[in-house]
Formats: structure tokens, sequence, C-alpha cells
């Protein structure tokens, strides 16, 4: 179990990562930032990843629940020289959090930085 701080402290350490924050999505906050953020700006960046993380989470087109789709896990969005990675926090209360990082393209290996997220998240303790 680890906190927010710890929790970005290990996203950072992750190959490749330039940024990590961690995010309400239903208001755009960063509740927590490490390393650089796109353009060096966190809070920009956090709030408008929420507005893309908000508009996936609340579409019935990715959420649908059948027997072979769930909820949505992870975003990935891919540009030209970087990836920008978002990981849905499953919490005891509302769920509106997301880890999100800042990738070089040049230097990340996505598979790896998606299972690292993966686990990061569960063991994510918020209070």
């Amino acid at each position: 179990m680890s906190g927010i701080d710890a929790c970005l402290s290990e996203a950072m350490a992750i190959p490749g990562v330039r940024g990590a924050s961690l995010v309400d999505w239903t208001s755009g906050l960063t509740l927590g930032a490490a390393g650089d953020g796109p353009n060096r700006d966190h809070e920009t960046a956090s709030a408008e990843a929420a507005e893309l993380a908000r508009l996936v989470f609340e579409s019935s087109a990715f959420t649908r629940a059948t027997d072979d789709a769930g909820p949505v896990e992870d975003l990935i969005v891919s540009a030209r020289g970087s990836y920008h990675l978002i990981r849905f926090v499953e919490t005891a209360f509302d769920s509106s959090v997301f880890l999100y990082v800042w990738l070089d393209r040049a230097e990340a290996n996505l598979a790896v930085a998606r299972f690292r997220l993966r686990d990061l998240t569960a063991e994510l303790v918020l209070s």
C-alpha cells in the first residue's frame, strides 16, 4: 500500500516517464505531481487530460457492460514524440481519480508502462 507521493515517485522510475500526476477527473484538479508536465505545466495538462477522461468514462460506447467488456481501465494517446497514458484508479468511494503519465516515445516501453501503472494504482491508498 502506498500514498500519493510514493506512487508518483514509483511512476517516475518507469523508463521513459517525463512526468506523472494524480488527477481528480471530475474537477480536473491535480492531487499530486512529479517531474515535468507537457509544456512544463502540470495543471493545464491535468485539466485537459481530465476532460478526455470524463468524455471516455461517461461514454456508453466505451463503458457498455457486456459479458466481454467492462469499465475503461486506461487511455493511451500517442503523439509524434510522446505517449500520454491515463490509468483510472478504483477506489472505495467514487473512483473519480486517475494516474496520468507523460512518456518520451523514444525511451519508453508502452507495455511496461501500462503494467507498472496497473500495479501502482492497485497499491495506491487514498485517504
